[in-house]
């Protein structure tokens, strides 16, 4: 596994929202999936964090619109780092995730999530979220998360 430092963000051309200069974080994460369609930013702590990410050319299908499987991938992503947060970086897996679109992304945009546990028992996380732009309804979610046993 190549475990090469990450690669610092490339400036934004102007008009563009820039996540760092309105106080985002880009995620140091693990080599794999989110490496490749990142970078992943994160603003705030605890089970505060919203998670976000800048929409660009390569998100998009055939209709100019971010793709489905990529808001998706988004919110497994967002949803399973807060259920990890919650649980004291217990690991856990995603049981289920519905996912109902509403409004389309375009490239340029940042979609921002903010994770909400709404029951948690021993062993799972009953989470949802709604993905947005701005003050736009892009997408809205909820999904069990199975926290897995720490041996």
């Amino acid at each position: 596994m190549n475990s090469m430092p990450p690669k610092a963000p490339e400036p934004l051309p102007p008009g563009v929202f820039d996540p760092v200069r309105e106080g985002w974080v880009p995620r140091d994460d693990e080599p794999g999936f989110m490496v490749l369609v990142g970078p992943l930013w994160q603003q705030g702590e605890g089970e505060g964090l919203t998670f976000g990410f800048l929409a660009e050319d390569r998100h998009v299908n055939r209709r100019g619109v971010v793709h489905g499987g990529m808001l998706m991938a988004f919110a497994d992503q967002a949803l399973g780092l807060t259920a990890r947060q919650v649980t004291g970086g217990l690991p856990q897996a995603t049981i289920q995730l519905d996912t109902h679109f509403i409004a389309p992304a375009i490239a340029g945009e940042f979609i921002t999530v903010k994770a909400e546990v709404v029951r948690r028992t021993r062993s799972i996380l009953f989470m949802r979220g709604t993905l947005e732009v701005g003050d736009r309804a892009v997408a809205s979610l909820q999904g069990l998360w199975k926290v897995l046993s720490n041996d």
